[in-house]
């Protein structure tokens, strides 16, 4: 996970890398997901539990929670 500085009312976007799409020519491709978008948090550890209790169907689809990528929109 990545840690990320000065949390506080800004949007934190929660990404994966666990992702494949299909590209147009029908290659598999290995991409970043946007699992969730959560605000009003103190830090890293408050926002992906906030995104996980407003998302239940994250735990459900097996998404390995370690491998997430949090980012701080301003």
């Amino acid at each position: 996970m990545e840690t990320i500085k000065n949390y506080g009312n800004e949007k934190i976007h929660h990404l994966n890398p666990e992702g494949e799409t299909l590209s147009p020519n029908g290659n598999e491709v290995e991409n970043l997901q946007v699992l969730g978008i959560v605000e009003a948090v103190k830090d890293e550890n408050e926002a992906i539990v906030k995104l996980l209790q407003e998302n239940e169907w994250i735990i459900d689809a097996e998404f390995n929670v370690a491998e997430f990528i949090c980012y701080e929109i301003v």
